[in-house]
């Protein structure tokens, strides 16, 4: 039999059906589903975005224009909403959906809760209500990871099929008018499941207008390289060097090289690289050629880092214009990334202007002047010295 692989052994992210946090609400009525539902949505938008996934068997004809627009999500502050219609989808697209749609559909979103009647997702919060028993007992195979679970009010007993599945370990339990207490569990879930940080040096250039290999220029009292990564090493639980292919040997002695696989990209290039290495991480990306940067332009963007949007930057003071060499991408930019390659775009900085971002004013502007000629590294040493 042939060993050839058809596709490429990529890491994959660790998605759920229709994004990386979700929780699918089942073992009650829709309405009771719902009501928890936009509940939770108002408690957590200030600090989270959050989408809603439902199906309307009623379908579109039975709905006036002000019954839907009391139905919707959106209108309890989720900021993405689909319904399955039964005859058509909310999205406004015909066709079968599936986990690929729906995953870069919600990609901006924190979370996704989902009604558990109609739809899978990766955790589910069980609701005991007697109305639903019989039903909840046919779908056990649908809870591979209950999160919590919802009692109706304080005379509700949890059934016994529901601890043998659980094997007698209970997860929290709540009561359904506490929204407060579950809201806080969420947002307790939510915070424990941020991206690890990671470091990445960016170091494969060829430094043509240079004249020599920026990423081994000696401003601190070693290469430029392994200085970054050493400053990274404060913030980042695991920093990486990106190279080149024959720069690997050299470089992978203390420090961990990511050589380039999206090849010819440049910065681009090797941001996905990184992604592709470990897609669940943020990555903490600077360039090395930035002699200037230090460690209170770093702190400065770590404790202002914002999971929520696409990534956290500065904004240059020498063009005006976002600086993605000294930015933290989160998770969620790595397919926009890939969208924007796909639309024949590799610029970092062009994402970052046509996407939700957090830009930060650095207060140290200085920090984010780059070195690429000889006569900007005599000035830069010049400075440096004094």
């Amino acid at each position: 039999m042939s060993n050839h692989q058809k596709h490429a052994a990529i890491t994959r992210p660790t998605y759920g059906h229709f994004a990386r946090q979700e929780w699918a609400f089942i073992g009650a009525p829709c309405g009771v589903i719902k009501k928890l539902a936009f509940a939770l949505i108002g408690r957590l938008k200030s600090d989270y975005q959050l989408g809603y996934v439902d199906a309307d068997h009623a379908g579109a004809d039975a709905e006036t224009e002000a019954g839907r627009d009391a139905q919707s999500a959106m209108a309890h502050g989720a900021r993405q909403e689909y319904t399955d219609k039964i005859s058509f989808h909310r999205f406004d697209q015909e066709g079968t959906l599936n986990p690929f749609f729906f995953r870069q559909h919600f990609n901006a979103q924190d979370a996704v809760l989902v009604n558990g009647n109609h739809f899978e997702a990766k955790k589910q919060i069980v609701l005991i209500d007697p109305r639903k028993e019989a039903s909840l007992q046919k779908k056990l195979d649908r809870l591979k990871d209950v999160a919590c679970i919802v009692l109706m009010d304080d005379t509700t007993a949890i059934y016994s099929f529901l601890l043998e599945h659980l094997g007698g370990v209970l997860p929290p339990v709540f009561q359904l008018e506490d929204e407060a207490g579950i809201a806080d569990f969420l947002l307790e879930e939510l915070q424990k499941k941020q991206a690890p940080l990671y470091g990445l040096v960016l170091a494969g250039g060829r430094s043509t207008r240079m004249g020599q290999d920026k990423s081994l220029i000696n401003y601190h009292g070693k290469a430029q390289r392994e200085y970054m990564a050493d400053l990274l090493g404060q913030w980042c639980s695991r920093t990486f060097i990106s190279c080149r292919g024959d720069q690997v040997e050299e470089i992978g002695g203390v420090y961990a090289p990511i050589p380039d696989t999206f090849l010819g990209l440049g910065p681009y290039g090797a941001i996905l690289s990184a992604f592709r290495e470990h897609p669940d991480a943020a990555w903490l990306v600077v360039a090395c050629d930035l002699p200037h940067l230090d460690e209170h332009t770093l702190e400065q963007l770590v404790a202002q880092r914002n999971p929520s949007k696409v990534a956290t930057t500065f904004r240059s003071p020498f063009d005006q214009f976002p600086e993605p060499l000294v930015t933290i991408w989160e998770p969620r930019s790595y397919p926009v990334l890939l969208q924007f390659m796909a639309q024949g775009y590799t610029c970092p900085r062009k994402v970052l202007l046509n996407a939700p971002i957090e830009l930060l004013l650095a207060e140290k502007e200085e920090a984010l002047e780059n070195v690429n000629k000889p006569e900007e590294l005599e000035k830069a040493l010049g400075k440096l010295k004094s």
